[in-house]
């Protein structure tokens, strides 16, 4: 993991204009501030997601197409804090479907929580956690020839370009196998007004969340940000259906990271490319698995119509 992040940070920070991989905003502390961040008045995704899971898992779980007597592995794809999945437990375990619950998830503390939070509100069920890749994983489980329903949630794919989620989508179905389920959650395409204050709001939470990656650059790589000396900036194309999230710099500065034996000059005013955030309506979703061996099954709508949860079958 760690040679990853000094080749991915050195790279972003190489190019033009700089970059750095949101998925590395998740460490210890970054998990607790992603937390605050889905509880925030805000943040509507969460809440939105969670609306689907808490009214409507009969739903869900009907659109699974799975017999409760009928073994299945339900894998989660960057299972964080597991909150609106333990809904669907819930459910499933109050049903007897009989099932083993897979999180998959870059973060081994957020998997250690987790797995310790399951095993004490639901003893029943049986948590297989999974730290790594999702890819790596999913080829270390598809030897298994049993259903699966697959779990990406919280609109995480909005945080890859359409090219790139519609190749994820294609790579995830090279895992599964026909009849097996993918469960998408995606963020629907709303007003700048709804969207925005989502990425910015007003406790500075989210800033803190952006500005944690320089933090940890300094502690794992040795780098000597001053993060007094950059500040977070997101933006919104209401048009387009992107959000977009930027780390500035406030002033000309010079910034030296020990493990890359590098040193990266940034001028006031410059940004850092972090994250992306796209938002979503059936065409794009359609276009996005058009080259894929997916087809929409359902498409389950939380009580605003602010998010969506596409359920798709492996052809």
């Amino acid at each position: 993991m760690m040679g990853s992040f000094k080749k991915e940070v050195a790279q972003g920070l190489g190019t033009h204009p700089k970059t750095l991989p949101s998925k590395y905003f998740y460490n210890k502390k970054g998990d607790a501030l992603f937390v605050e961040i889905m509880n925030l008045p805000e943040y509507y995704l969460t809440r939105s997601e969670m609306d689907i899971f808490k009214t409507k898992s009969l739903q869900l779980i009907d659109s699974f197409e799975v017999e409760p007597n009928i073994y299945f592995e339900l894998i989660e794809l960057g299972a964080g804090d597991g909150s609106k999945t333990k809904e669907l437990l819930k459910k499933l375990d109050a049903l007897n479907y009989s099932f083993d619950y897979y999180p998959i998830d870059i973060s081994a503390n957020a998997l250690t929580l987790l797995k310790k939070d399951i095993n004490t509100v639901l003893p029943n069920v049986s948590v297989k956690i999974q730290q790594g890749d999702y890819f790596e994983v999913l080829n270390s489980l598809k030897e298994s020839k049993n259903p699966k329903v697959i779990l990406f949630l919280g609109s995480n794919i909005g945080n890859m370009t359409d090219e790139q989620a519609s190749l994820f989508i294609y790579n995830l179905g090279n895992n599964l196998q026909e009849g097996d389920k993918l469960l998408l959650g995606v963020d629907l395409i709303k007003s700048k007004e709804i969207v925005l204050p989502a990425y910015n709001d007003s406790k500075g939470i989210t800033a803190a969340f952006n500005l944690n990656l320089l933090q940890r650059i300094n502690e794992e790589l040795e780098g000597d940000f001053n993060l007094t000396n950059f500040e977070h900036l997101p933006e919104y194309n209401e048009k387009e259906g992107i959000a977009k999230s930027f780390i500035v710099s406030t002033t000309d500065q010079t910034v030296k990271i020990k493990a890359l034996d590098a040193s990266y000059h940034f001028v006031k005013g410059e940004k850092i490319h972090t994250e992306i955030s796209r938002k979503y309506n059936d065409a794009l979703i359609d276009k996005i698995i058009s080259d894929t061996d997916f087809t929409i099954g359902d498409k389950i709508m939380d009580s605003k119509k602010y998010f969506a949860d596409y359920i798709l079958t492996r052809n």
